[in-house]
């Protein structure tokens, strides 16, 4: 089927984008193929679209949804066509709106991404031969942190070596704890396991061969001084391609490692979300679909039955 032209109104309505919005073409562009599908679907059934109803609206709605179109995507066509129709009617070319009540599926919240758990321990152990001692030992401590307390990467660059009256966080090596501030200016402590004890020890056998002698903080980079967010990032980012990860690692990704491979092994929902610090059970209950998603995996690759004829 021949893509539809644009009627002159919906052309003069990208010109009025174009001039006094000063979208992007990029935008423009995007707009215009969303006008030209209405064209289309109004073309197939006859329709005048100065004259379209609100159900003939939902029905061409209805029609781009079983073409499989994403929550996104029918998002943005109703954004167009639901402004081309208010422009409309700003100039009196129509008497009402017919996409004003209507509204694309909402979108399906995203898994999180985790690694399996081979490769985070591949992560955690890998060891450069070459590497500076002082940074391989920075990289270890943080990368066992992240990945064997759950830590948000904010919890992590906020920890100091010792408590003081400023501390938002802080480390209790003879407790096997951590001491953290999370959201909402919620403190709660979580537990270092072995590695991370080991980790935690190394660091802090080497720390005050980069650290100012005034610094607190218990992550510190070359310059002597708390390293930053955005600083943890690019040390996992090179390590994770050092230790040849099939994928782009981010903090974030080994708090759901963390959280994932605990919900596989312990099964105890309440006991991650006290963990991780989350408020509500719903916002660990996505784990719940990820650890699924891992017994689908065995299931499929096992069960005789799963295999497809």
């Amino acid at each position: 089927m021949p893509t539809p032209s644009l009627t002159d109104e919906q052309q003069r309505y990208l010109d009025f984008l174009r001039v006094q919005r000063r979208l992007a073409e990029r935008t423009l562009h995007l707009y215009a193929d969303a006008l030209q599908r209405l064209t289309g679907l109004a073309a197939v059934e006859g329709l005048d679209l100065l004259r379209l109803s609100a159900h003939q609206a939902r029905r061409f709605l209805a029609k781009l949804h079983v073409q499989k179109l994403g929550p996104r995507s029918l998002a943005l066509i109703l954004s167009a066509w639901r402004g081309w129709y208010r422009w409309l009617g700003e100039n009196g070319k129509v008497d009402a709106n017919p996409i004003a009540d209507l509204h694309a599926p909402k979108q399906g919240r995203p898994l999180p991404k985790a690694l399996d758990v081979d490769d985070a321990v591949r992560l955690a152990d890998h060891h450069q031969d070459q590497a500076d001692p002082v940074a391989e030992a920075l990289e270890r401590c943080l990368v066992e942190l992240l990945y064997g307390s759950g830590l948000r990467v904010s919890e992590l660059v906020g920890l100091d070596v010792r408590h003081h009256a400023q501390s938002a966080g802080w480390v209790v090596p003879d407790a096997a704890e951590a001491q953290v501030l999370g959201k909402g200016s919620k403190r709660r402590a979580v537990p270092l396991g072995g590695p991370s004890l080991e980790a935690v020890s190394r660091w802090l056998a080497v720390r005050s061969q980069w650290a100012a002698a005034d610094e607190p903080a218990l992550l510190v980079g070359p310059r002597g001084r708390r390293l930053s967010a955005d600083q943890v990032r690019k040390r996992l980012k090179h390590r994770a391609l050092a230790a040849g990860l099939p994928t782009h690692v981010h903090p974030h990704m080994l708090r759901h490692s963390f959280a994932s491979h605990l919900l596989q092994s312990s099964g105890d929902l309440r006991g991650v979300q006290e963990l991780l610090g989350h408020a509500n059970i719903s916002t660990t209950q996505i784990y719940t679909r990820l650890d699924f998603q891992h017994l689908a995996k065995v299931y499929d690759a096992a069960h005789p039955r799963a295999k497809k004829k």
